[in-house]
């Protein structure tokens, strides 16, 4: 479906690795002009914005820490003004700091709340006026499985990415009739490098509890963010999980 995004512009947040680069990638693949979202790894979101003028669409880095509201005004207001408008937004960026709860200290807890949680409503508050301006936007939120099942050891990933549905189904219900949808995509594991630094043997527990019997690509989560961008048009408030069967 070459061309489905021809014209559409936006911003990939953590769009230098992983499901993100995977996201910027395939949308770019489609046509769209895409903003990759960066931090510290200026490199790598260089990078990935190479391979996508390659496919002879616009594309940015924009640098700026998703937590600081400060940053991300200006950040945004650069994607604005690069491309004419924001048509799409995907917040995808996100940390993890794993210790049981007995153990977990309040910075590890504030980092992931703030990087994967508070960072939704940075960004998207940040964005809406574009899209309102215009009447149409798609946004859609990267959230986990681990939101949906919790796990040992994820308390505070656990509780931000289920946060990051009730925020998704919210602003869902806010903007329906504003031509604006909100959808999450919520990935199982998936071969990324978060997923790469886990135990060989703790990854062949995770894998048999998979019904497909293996972890997921990025491309495979891409392709949903992309069906939804393109495609969504009659869906909103929804949770779309791409995890091989682990959680149903």
């Amino acid at each position: 479906m070459p061309g489905a995004l021809d014209g559409k512009s936006g911003l990939v947040t953590g769009g230098g690795r992983g499901i993100g680069r995977a996201i910027a990638i395939e949308l770019g693949r489609h046509g769209a002009n895409v903003a990759v979202g960066y931090s510290a790894n200026s490199e790598a979101a260089e990078s990935i914005v190479s391979e996508l003028h390659t496919m002879g669409v616009q594309a940015m880095a924009v640098k700026g820490n998703v937590a600081v509201p400060e940053q991300v005004k200006p950040a945004i207001a650069a994607v604005a003004e690069q491309f004419g408008k924001i048509d799409f937004l995907v917040n995808n960026a996100g940390i993890t700091r794993d210790r049981s709860l007995a153990r977990m200290q309040h910075e590890d807890w504030n980092a992931v709340i703030d990087v994967n949680l508070y960072s939704i409503f940075n960004v998207t508050h940040e964005v809406l006026p574009y899209m309102l301006e215009q009447g149409f936007g798609r946004i859609v939120n990267i959230s986990s499985v681990i939101g949906q099942t919790g796990n040992f050891g994820q308390a505070n990933y656990a509780t931000a990415k289920a946060g990051m549905i009730g925020f998704t189904k919210s602003a869902a219900l806010e903007f329906a009739r504003k031509g604006i949808t909100v959808n999450c995509v919520a990935p199982g594991y998936t071969e990324t490098e978060m997923v790469a630094a886990v135990p060989k043997e703790a990854l062949d527990r995770v894998v048999a509890r998979i019904p497909m019997g293996r972890l997921g690509r990025t491309e495979e989560m891409a392709q949903a963010v992309f069906f939804l961008i393109a495609y969504g048009d009659y869906i909103t408030g929804q949770v779309i999980s791409v995890n091989g069967g682990m959680y149903m």
